[in-house]
């Protein structure tokens, strides 16, 4: 049964003209790195929902959500004006089951993202699991433009801090940057650009966890499964896991 709890805003960041970072303070409840809550706003007397995924470690005391600001979107526009002090509700319990418990062995993690989709991942590399698990993990960003990167900073320290087992690599599709990679995330795949830019290869010994566009998802397990990666449920273990943001 859902439930309600009341949250406020400790931080409203703005990443770029179209991203956003809410933080926020609740009472203290259970959820699993790489799972969801739905924020809602009482707008015109009806209350409205949208999902979004936790940015935040489980055991951290302020929620963070990394949001896109869709134009004339109904809730997220409401949501980039929320400034410190103000509230906002909190569904209960958390959903999903987009986590690295799905998730079997393998020698390297490869997160696949686009756009806010990087926050579920950003989670999960808030915690120890992902370390203690796998000797490689890469962490890939596709964007449109070079301000969408986010948590550029809280990258760099896990860099400094796990010498040579994070690898990151940004994707800006409509600028050319110095260090990113501009074709879609398939592409770079399909081209073997990605293994060799991230010198990880990108067989069945690996794990691929993709969160996103559709679009992006379906075309990366296409490429995925032309190299043997298939997919992975509960009852048939495979090497990708995915989640659709949107």
């Amino acid at each position: 049964m859902i439930q309600w709890i009341s949250g406020k805003v400790v931080e409203n960041y703005r990443w770029s003209s179209g991203v956003f970072s809410l933080r926020v303070v609740a009472e203290p409840f259970d959820f699993k790195a790489g799972q969801f809550v739905r924020l809602g706003l009482n707008i015109g007397g009806e209350q409205l929902l949208r999902a979004y995924s936790l940015a935040s470690a489980p055991d951290e005391a302020i929620l963070d959500f990394v949001i896109a600001e869709v134009e004339d979107g109904e809730v997220s526009t409401k949501l980039a004006q929320l400034q410190p002090g103000d509230s906002v509700d909190i569904t209960q319990p958390a959903g999903g089951f987009f986590t690295l418990d799905e998730v079997p062995d393998g020698d390297s993690l490869w997160m696949l993202s686009t756009g806010t989709g990087i926050g579920p991942f950003i989670s999960m590399l808030r915690t120890e699991k992902p370390w203690e698990r796998f000797k490689r993990i890469n962490l890939v960003h596709g964007v449109r433009v070079a301000e969408d990167l986010v948590y550029q900073g809280q990258i760099e320290q896990w860099q400094q801090e796990y010498p040579g087992q994070l690898g990151y690599q940004p994707v800006i599709t409509r600028e050319n940057i110095p260090g990113a990679l501009s074709a879609r995330i398939p592409e770079l795949i399909n081209s073997g650009q990605l293994s060799n830019a991230l010198e990880t290869p990108l067989d069945t010994s690996a794990q691929v966890m993709l969160c996103g566009n559709p679009d992006m998802i379906k075309e990366s397990r296409a490429a995925l499964a032309e190299l043997g990666l298939a997919k992975n449920t509960r009852r048939k273990p495979g090497n990708v896991t995915s989640e659709n943001y949107w």
